[in-house]
Protein backbone atom coordinates (compact mmCIF):
# COMPACT_ATOMS: atom_id res chain seq x y z
CA UNK A 1 0.00 0.00 0.00
CA UNK A 2 1.50 3.32 -1.05
CA UNK A 3 -0.76 5.81 0.68
CA UNK A 4 0.86 7.71 3.51
CA UNK A 5 0.27 6.66 7.08
CA UNK A 6 -2.70 8.63 8.36
CA UNK A 7 -4.05 9.58 11.74
CA UNK A 8 -7.38 11.34 12.12
CA UNK A 9 -7.88 14.42 14.25
CA UNK A 10 -9.73 12.41 16.92
CA UNK A 11 -6.54 10.29 17.36
CA UNK A 12 -8.39 7.00 16.86
CA UNK A 13 -8.12 5.89 13.22
CA UNK A 14 -4.95 4.60 11.66
CA UNK A 15 -3.61 3.40 8.36
CA UNK A 16 -0.21 1.89 8.97
CA UNK A 17 2.27 0.19 6.71
CA UNK A 18 3.78 -2.94 8.21
CA UNK A 19 7.23 -2.36 9.68
CA UNK A 20 10.21 -4.19 8.22
CA UNK A 21 10.13 -7.06 10.71
CA UNK A 22 6.37 -7.59 10.32
CA UNK A 23 6.31 -7.89 6.53
CA UNK A 24 7.26 -11.57 6.39
CA UNK A 25 4.65 -12.90 8.84
CA UNK A 26 1.46 -12.58 6.72
CA UNK A 27 3.20 -14.65 4.03
CA UNK A 28 4.05 -17.56 6.33
CA UNK A 29 1.57 -17.72 9.21
CA UNK A 30 -1.09 -20.41 9.47
CA UNK A 31 -3.00 -22.26 12.19
CA UNK A 32 0.20 -23.88 13.51
CA UNK A 33 2.90 -21.35 12.59
CA UNK A 34 0.94 -18.51 14.20
CA UNK A 35 3.63 -15.83 14.80
CA UNK A 36 1.87 -15.26 18.15
CA UNK A 37 3.76 -14.96 21.45
CA UNK A 38 2.61 -14.64 25.05
CA UNK A 39 3.68 -12.56 28.04
CA UNK A 40 1.96 -13.28 31.35
CA UNK A 41 2.09 -12.08 34.94
CA UNK A 42 1.09 -14.27 37.85
CA UNK A 43 -0.13 -12.34 40.88
CA UNK A 44 -0.26 -13.57 44.46
CA UNK A 45 -4.00 -12.85 44.66
CA UNK A 46 -6.81 -14.07 42.44
CA UNK A 47 -7.91 -11.67 39.68
CA UNK A 48 -11.02 -9.62 40.53
CA UNK A 49 -13.29 -9.88 37.52
CA UNK A 50 -15.17 -6.56 37.87
CA UNK A 51 -12.05 -4.44 38.31
CA UNK A 52 -10.24 -6.29 35.54
CA UNK A 53 -13.02 -5.79 32.97
CA UNK A 54 -13.12 -2.10 33.91
CA UNK A 55 -9.37 -1.91 33.41
CA UNK A 56 -9.51 -3.36 29.90
CA UNK A 57 -12.21 -0.85 28.91
CA UNK A 58 -10.19 1.96 30.48
CA UNK A 59 -6.95 1.31 28.60
CA UNK A 60 -8.08 -0.04 25.23
CA UNK A 61 -8.20 3.33 23.46
CA UNK A 62 -4.76 4.23 24.79
CA UNK A 63 -3.23 1.87 22.19
CA UNK A 64 -5.11 2.57 18.93
CA UNK A 65 -2.18 1.24 16.86
CA UNK A 66 -2.96 -2.24 18.23
CA UNK A 67 -6.69 -2.05 17.49
CA UNK A 68 -6.16 -2.89 13.84
CA UNK A 69 -6.82 -5.63 11.31
CA UNK A 70 -4.52 -6.91 8.60
CA UNK A 71 -5.59 -5.90 5.10
CA UNK A 72 -4.15 -6.81 1.71
CA UNK A 73 -3.42 -4.09 -0.82
CA UNK A 74 -2.21 -4.68 -4.34
CA UNK A 75 1.47 -4.22 -3.44
CA UNK A 76 1.72 -4.61 0.37
CA UNK A 77 -0.26 -5.67 3.41
CA UNK A 78 -1.26 -2.84 5.73
CA UNK A 79 -2.99 -2.30 9.08
CA UNK A 80 -6.45 -0.74 9.21
CA UNK A 81 -7.98 0.66 12.39
CA UNK A 82 -11.03 -1.17 13.77
CA UNK A 83 -12.79 0.04 16.87
CA UNK A 84 -13.53 -3.44 18.21
CA UNK A 85 -13.58 -3.88 21.97
CA UNK A 86 -10.78 -5.98 23.44
CA UNK A 87 -12.26 -9.33 24.36
CA UNK A 88 -11.25 -10.84 27.69
CA UNK A 89 -10.98 -14.62 27.39
CA UNK A 90 -10.70 -17.45 29.89
CA UNK A 91 -7.26 -19.01 29.48
CA UNK A 92 -7.94 -22.70 28.91
CA UNK A 93 -6.53 -23.48 25.46
CA UNK A 94 -3.12 -24.03 23.86
CA UNK A 95 -1.06 -20.82 24.15
CA UNK A 96 -0.12 -18.67 21.16
CA UNK A 97 -3.11 -19.66 19.02
CA UNK A 98 -3.69 -18.07 15.61
CA UNK A 99 -6.06 -15.12 15.27
CA UNK A 100 -9.21 -15.29 13.19
CA UNK A 101 -9.41 -12.75 10.37
CA UNK A 102 -12.32 -11.05 12.17
CA UNK A 103 -10.36 -10.65 15.42
CA UNK A 104 -7.92 -8.04 16.53
CA UNK A 105 -4.35 -9.36 16.42
CA UNK A 106 -3.91 -9.44 20.19
CA UNK A 107 -5.90 -10.89 23.03
CA UNK A 108 -6.17 -10.67 26.82
CA UNK A 109 -6.60 -13.87 28.83
CA UNK A 110 -7.26 -14.54 32.50
CA UNK A 111 -6.98 -17.66 34.63
CA UNK A 112 -7.25 -17.53 38.41
CA UNK A 113 -4.33 -15.28 39.44
CA UNK A 114 -2.70 -15.00 35.99
CA UNK A 115 -3.09 -12.28 33.35
CA UNK A 116 -1.78 -13.06 29.87
CA UNK A 117 -1.54 -11.05 26.67
CA UNK A 118 -0.88 -12.65 23.30
CA UNK A 119 0.28 -10.57 20.34
CA UNK A 120 0.91 -11.28 16.70
CA UNK A 121 4.45 -10.33 15.68
CA UNK A 122 2.80 -8.34 12.89
CA UNK A 123 1.90 -5.76 15.54
CA UNK A 124 4.89 -5.65 17.83
CA UNK A 125 7.76 -7.44 19.52
CA UNK A 126 8.05 -8.56 23.14
CA UNK A 127 9.07 -5.08 24.35
CA UNK A 128 5.92 -3.45 22.96
CA UNK A 129 3.71 -6.26 24.29
CA UNK A 130 5.27 -5.98 27.74
CA UNK A 131 4.56 -2.24 27.89
CA UNK A 132 0.91 -2.99 27.11
CA UNK A 133 0.81 -5.67 29.83
CA UNK A 134 2.53 -3.28 32.25
CA UNK A 135 -0.16 -0.66 31.70
CA UNK A 136 -2.88 -3.30 32.04
CA UNK A 137 -1.38 -4.55 35.29
CA UNK A 138 -0.79 -1.17 36.94
CA UNK A 139 -4.20 0.27 36.06
CA UNK A 140 -5.80 -2.94 37.36
CA UNK A 141 -3.91 -2.66 40.65
CA UNK A 142 -4.96 0.99 40.89
CA UNK A 143 -8.60 -0.04 40.49
CA UNK A 144 -8.01 -2.53 43.31
CA UNK A 145 -7.03 0.44 45.50
CA UNK A 146 -3.28 -0.13 45.30
CA UNK A 147 -1.40 3.16 45.57
CA UNK A 148 1.05 3.37 42.66
CA UNK A 149 4.43 5.07 43.17
CA UNK A 150 4.43 8.50 41.52
CA UNK A 151 7.74 7.86 39.74
CA UNK A 152 6.66 4.60 38.09
CA UNK A 153 6.57 5.15 34.30
CA UNK A 154 3.81 3.56 32.22
CA UNK A 155 1.42 4.43 29.39
CA UNK A 156 -1.29 6.20 31.36
CA UNK A 157 -4.77 5.77 29.83
CA UNK A 158 -5.51 9.50 30.08
CA UNK A 159 -2.54 10.37 27.87
CA UNK A 160 -2.85 10.67 24.11
CA UNK A 161 -0.50 8.36 22.17
CA UNK A 162 2.47 10.16 20.70
CA UNK A 163 3.31 9.76 17.02
CA UNK A 164 6.61 8.15 18.00
CA UNK A 165 4.76 5.23 19.60
CA UNK A 166 3.60 3.94 16.23
CA UNK A 167 6.56 4.99 14.10
CA UNK A 168 8.46 2.50 11.94
CA UNK A 169 11.79 2.86 13.71
CA UNK A 170 13.56 0.72 11.11
CA UNK A 171 12.78 3.32 8.46
CA UNK A 172 13.68 6.17 10.81
CA UNK A 173 17.18 4.81 11.35
CA UNK A 174 17.70 3.48 7.84
CA UNK A 175 20.84 4.77 6.11
CA UNK A 176 21.59 3.64 2.61
CA UNK A 177 24.78 1.59 2.54
CA UNK A 178 26.47 -0.58 -0.03
CA UNK A 179 25.92 -3.78 1.94
CA UNK A 180 26.00 -6.94 -0.20
CA UNK A 181 24.18 -9.96 1.16
CA UNK A 182 26.58 -12.50 2.66
CA UNK A 183 25.47 -16.10 2.22
CA UNK A 184 25.25 -17.92 5.54
CA UNK A 185 25.68 -21.72 5.44
CA UNK A 186 22.84 -23.93 6.62
CA UNK A 187 22.77 -25.07 10.23
CA UNK A 188 22.10 -28.36 12.04
CA UNK A 189 18.49 -29.03 13.06
CA UNK A 190 17.03 -31.40 15.60
CA UNK A 191 16.39 -34.89 14.14
CA UNK A 192 13.07 -35.37 15.94
CA UNK A 193 9.68 -36.25 14.49
CA UNK A 194 6.88 -33.66 14.56
CA UNK A 195 3.54 -34.07 16.31
CA UNK A 196 0.31 -33.99 14.37
CA UNK A 197 -1.66 -30.71 14.85
CA UNK A 198 -2.40 -29.23 17.31
CA UNK A 199 1.14 -29.77 18.48
CA UNK A 200 2.56 -26.77 20.34
CA UNK A 201 3.74 -27.92 23.76
CA UNK A 202 5.41 -25.78 26.41
CA UNK A 203 7.78 -26.88 29.17
CA UNK A 204 8.33 -24.26 31.87
CA UNK A 205 11.15 -24.22 34.39
CA UNK A 206 11.82 -21.90 37.33
CA UNK A 207 15.46 -21.23 38.18
CA UNK A 208 16.86 -19.11 41.05
CA UNK A 209 18.04 -15.95 39.34
CA UNK A 210 20.83 -15.18 41.77
CA UNK A 211 22.40 -18.64 41.38
CA UNK A 212 22.37 -18.70 37.57
CA UNK A 213 23.65 -15.11 37.32
CA UNK A 214 26.45 -15.98 39.73
CA UNK A 215 27.35 -18.95 37.53
CA UNK A 216 27.33 -16.74 34.41
CA UNK A 217 29.65 -14.28 36.17
CA UNK A 218 32.06 -17.12 36.94
CA UNK A 219 32.43 -17.47 33.16
CA UNK A 220 32.56 -13.65 32.82
CA UNK A 221 29.52 -13.51 30.52
CA UNK A 222 25.96 -12.16 30.66
CA UNK A 223 22.97 -14.35 31.47
CA UNK A 224 21.89 -14.34 27.80
CA UNK A 225 25.36 -15.41 26.68
CA UNK A 226 25.43 -18.16 29.31
CA UNK A 227 22.01 -19.54 28.29
CA UNK A 228 23.01 -19.42 24.62
CA UNK A 229 26.15 -21.38 25.42
CA UNK A 230 24.12 -24.02 27.31
CA UNK A 231 21.77 -24.32 24.33
CA UNK A 232 24.70 -24.81 21.93
CA UNK A 233 26.30 -27.35 24.29
CA UNK A 234 23.01 -29.30 24.43
CA UNK A 235 22.70 -29.31 20.64
CA UNK A 236 26.29 -30.50 20.31
CA UNK A 237 25.44 -33.27 22.77
CA UNK A 238 22.51 -34.38 20.60
CA UNK A 239 24.72 -34.32 17.50
CA UNK A 240 27.37 -36.41 19.29
CA UNK A 241 24.77 -39.10 20.03
CA UNK A 242 23.84 -39.57 16.38
CA UNK A 243 24.96 -42.70 14.56
CA UNK A 244 27.97 -42.43 12.26
CA UNK A 245 25.65 -42.62 9.25
CA UNK A 246 23.44 -39.77 10.52
CA UNK A 247 26.49 -37.67 11.39
CA UNK A 248 27.77 -37.96 7.85
CA UNK A 249 24.42 -36.79 6.52
CA UNK A 250 23.95 -34.01 9.07
CA UNK A 251 25.06 -30.41 8.73
CA UNK A 252 27.92 -29.78 11.13
CA UNK A 253 27.29 -26.14 12.00
CA UNK A 254 25.10 -25.18 14.94
CA UNK A 255 23.87 -21.64 15.55
CA UNK A 256 21.50 -19.90 17.93
CA UNK A 257 19.47 -16.86 16.94
CA UNK A 258 19.43 -14.27 19.74
CA UNK A 259 17.08 -11.28 19.27
CA UNK A 260 18.48 -7.86 20.16
CA UNK A 261 16.24 -5.01 21.34
CA UNK A 262 17.36 -2.07 19.17
CA UNK A 263 15.71 0.49 21.48
CA UNK A 264 18.82 0.21 23.64
CA UNK A 265 20.94 1.47 20.72
CA UNK A 266 18.59 3.84 18.88
CA UNK A 267 16.35 6.21 20.87
CA UNK A 268 12.67 5.61 20.08
CA UNK A 269 9.42 5.12 21.93
CA UNK A 270 8.02 2.85 19.24
CA UNK A 271 5.57 0.22 20.40
CA UNK A 272 5.93 -1.70 17.16
CA UNK A 273 8.66 -4.16 16.17
CA UNK A 274 12.19 -2.88 16.61
CA UNK A 275 14.60 -5.76 17.07
CA UNK A 276 17.17 -7.66 15.04
CA UNK A 277 19.25 -10.69 15.90
CA UNK A 278 22.74 -12.09 16.22
CA UNK A 279 23.67 -15.72 15.53
CA UNK A 280 26.61 -17.10 17.54
CA UNK A 281 27.56 -20.61 16.46
CA UNK A 282 30.02 -23.46 16.27
CA UNK A 283 31.57 -25.39 13.40
CA UNK A 284 31.62 -29.02 14.55
CA UNK A 285 33.93 -29.96 11.68
CA UNK A 286 36.68 -28.45 13.82
CA UNK A 287 36.09 -31.00 16.58
CA UNK A 288 34.29 -31.23 19.91
CA UNK A 289 33.95 -28.03 22.00
CA UNK A 290 34.18 -27.95 25.77
CA UNK A 291 31.65 -25.74 27.53
CA UNK A 292 34.41 -23.25 28.35
CA UNK A 293 35.28 -23.01 24.66
CA UNK A 294 31.62 -22.51 23.73
CA UNK A 295 31.22 -19.71 26.27
CA UNK A 296 34.28 -17.99 24.84
CA UNK A 297 32.99 -18.29 21.26
CA UNK A 298 29.51 -17.02 22.19
CA UNK A 299 30.89 -14.05 24.13
CA UNK A 300 33.17 -12.82 21.37
CA UNK A 301 30.69 -13.42 18.54
CA UNK A 302 27.90 -11.59 20.38
CA UNK A 303 30.19 -8.68 21.28
CA UNK A 304 31.17 -8.36 17.64
CA UNK A 305 27.72 -8.80 16.11
CA UNK A 306 26.04 -6.31 18.48
CA UNK A 307 28.42 -3.55 17.41
CA UNK A 308 26.28 -0.59 16.39
CA UNK A 309 27.97 -0.26 12.99
CA UNK A 310 27.19 -3.88 12.13
CA UNK A 311 23.60 -3.49 13.36
CA UNK A 312 23.30 -0.38 11.18
CA UNK A 313 24.54 -2.45 8.25
CA UNK A 314 21.86 -5.07 8.93
CA UNK A 315 19.13 -2.40 9.06
CA UNK A 316 20.40 -1.00 5.76
CA UNK A 317 20.28 -4.43 4.12
CA UNK A 318 16.83 -5.34 5.44
CA UNK A 319 15.08 -2.01 4.85
CA UNK A 320 16.92 -1.29 1.59
CA UNK A 321 15.18 -4.21 -0.10
CA UNK A 322 11.67 -2.94 0.59
CA UNK A 323 12.63 0.56 -0.64
CA UNK A 324 13.85 -0.79 -3.96
CA UNK A 325 11.49 0.61 -6.68
CA UNK A 326 11.48 -2.71 -8.53
CA UNK A 327 10.47 -4.68 -5.41
CA UNK A 328 7.84 -2.08 -4.46
CA UNK A 329 6.20 -2.57 -7.83
CA UNK A 330 5.84 -6.35 -7.58
CA UNK A 331 2.23 -7.51 -6.86
CA UNK A 332 1.52 -8.77 -3.35
CA UNK A 333 0.84 -12.41 -4.31
CA UNK A 334 4.31 -12.68 -5.85
CA UNK A 335 5.91 -10.92 -2.85
CA UNK A 336 4.16 -13.33 -0.49
CA UNK A 337 5.42 -16.35 -2.39
CA UNK A 338 9.00 -15.05 -2.37
CA UNK A 339 8.84 -14.05 1.32
CA UNK A 340 7.61 -17.52 2.33
CA UNK A 341 10.60 -19.08 0.54
CA UNK A 342 12.99 -16.57 2.14
CA UNK A 343 11.55 -17.37 5.58
CA UNK A 344 12.25 -21.08 5.13
CA UNK A 345 15.76 -20.34 3.87
CA UNK A 346 16.37 -18.00 6.78
CA UNK A 347 15.26 -20.58 9.34
CA UNK A 348 17.73 -23.08 7.89
CA UNK A 349 20.56 -20.78 9.00
CA UNK A 350 20.07 -21.37 12.74
CA UNK A 351 19.42 -24.34 15.02
CA UNK A 352 17.48 -22.67 17.83
CA UNK A 353 16.32 -19.39 19.35
CA UNK A 354 16.96 -17.89 22.78
CA UNK A 355 14.91 -14.77 23.59
CA UNK A 356 15.67 -13.20 26.97
CA UNK A 357 13.36 -10.34 27.98
CA UNK A 358 15.66 -9.45 30.86
CA UNK A 359 14.70 -8.76 34.46
CA UNK A 360 11.44 -6.96 35.22
CA UNK A 361 11.32 -4.64 38.20
CA UNK A 362 8.72 -2.14 39.42
CA UNK A 363 8.90 -0.94 43.01
CA UNK A 364 9.05 -2.86 46.30
CA UNK A 365 5.33 -2.25 46.88
CA UNK A 366 4.27 -3.51 43.44
CA UNK A 367 6.83 -6.33 43.34
CA UNK A 368 5.37 -7.70 46.57
CA UNK A 369 2.05 -8.35 44.80
CA UNK A 370 3.58 -10.39 41.97
CA UNK A 371 4.73 -14.00 41.93
CA UNK A 372 6.39 -14.23 38.49
CA UNK A 373 6.35 -13.29 34.81
CA UNK A 374 6.25 -15.80 31.94
CA UNK A 375 7.28 -15.40 28.30
CA UNK A 376 6.30 -18.01 25.69
CA UNK A 377 7.84 -17.43 22.25
CA UNK A 378 5.88 -18.08 19.03
CA UNK A 379 5.51 -21.71 17.88
CA UNK A 380 8.54 -22.73 15.80
CA UNK A 381 8.21 -23.97 12.24
CA UNK A 382 8.81 -27.52 11.00
CA UNK A 383 12.50 -26.81 10.43
CA UNK A 384 13.38 -25.23 13.78
CA UNK A 385 11.03 -27.43 15.87
CA UNK A 386 11.99 -25.98 19.31
CA UNK A 387 12.65 -22.50 20.70
CA UNK A 388 13.22 -20.87 24.08
CA UNK A 389 12.09 -17.74 25.89
CA UNK A 390 13.10 -16.43 29.33
CA UNK A 391 12.17 -13.59 31.66
CA UNK A 392 13.37 -12.69 35.14
CA UNK A 393 11.48 -11.26 38.08
CA UNK A 394 12.47 -11.01 41.75
CA UNK A 395 14.68 -14.08 42.23
CA UNK A 396 12.96 -16.22 39.59
CA UNK A 397 14.14 -16.86 36.05
CA UNK A 398 11.21 -18.44 34.18
CA UNK A 399 12.40 -20.38 31.15
CA UNK A 400 9.93 -21.74 28.57
CA UNK A 401 10.72 -24.19 25.80
CA UNK A 402 8.15 -24.28 22.98
CA UNK A 403 8.24 -27.64 21.20
CA UNK A 404 6.32 -29.20 18.28
CA UNK A 405 8.13 -32.57 18.28
CA UNK A 406 7.57 -35.94 19.92
CA UNK A 407 10.85 -35.61 21.84
CA UNK A 408 11.90 -33.57 24.87
CA UNK A 409 15.54 -34.61 24.59
CA UNK A 410 16.86 -31.08 24.05
CA UNK A 411 15.09 -29.79 27.14
CA UNK A 412 16.27 -32.79 29.19
CA UNK A 413 19.90 -32.21 28.24
CA UNK A 414 19.62 -28.45 28.79
CA UNK A 415 18.23 -28.83 32.32
CA UNK A 416 20.56 -31.73 33.12
CA UNK A 417 23.53 -29.52 32.30
CA UNK A 418 22.24 -26.71 34.53
CA UNK A 419 21.73 -29.04 37.49
CA UNK A 420 25.22 -30.49 36.94
CA UNK A 421 26.50 -26.92 37.28
CA UNK A 422 24.78 -26.63 40.65
CA UNK A 423 21.79 -24.65 39.38
CA UNK A 424 18.43 -25.87 40.74
CA UNK A 425 15.69 -26.38 38.12
CA UNK A 426 12.03 -26.73 39.04
CA UNK A 427 9.65 -27.81 36.28
CA UNK A 428 6.13 -26.41 36.50
CA UNK A 429 2.92 -26.00 34.51
CA UNK A 430 2.98 -22.84 32.39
Amino acid sequence: MDRKDQKTKNTDEFWLRLDNAAKIYPAVQDMELTSVFRIAVELKARIKAKQFIETVHTIENRFPYYKVKLKAGFFWYYLEHHNLQIAVEVDHEIPCRAFDKNELMFRVLVKENRISVEFSHILTDATGAFEFLKTLLLVYLEKCNVLLPTNLPFYHPEENPSKEEYEDAYSRYFKKLDSPLIKIPKAFHLPFHIYKPPRFDVITAIIPLDIIIKKAKEYEVSLTEYLTAVYLYSLQDIYDQLTSFKKRRSIKIIRIEVPVNLRKMYPTKTMRNFSLYVMPGLDLRLGHYSFEEIVKVVYHQMQLETDKKLISKMIARNVGGEKNPFIRGIPLFIKSFVLSKLYALGTRQYSGVVTNLGKINFSPEINALINKFIFIPPPPNNILKVNCGTVGFDNKLVLCFGNITTSKELERRFFKFLTAQGIPVKLTLH
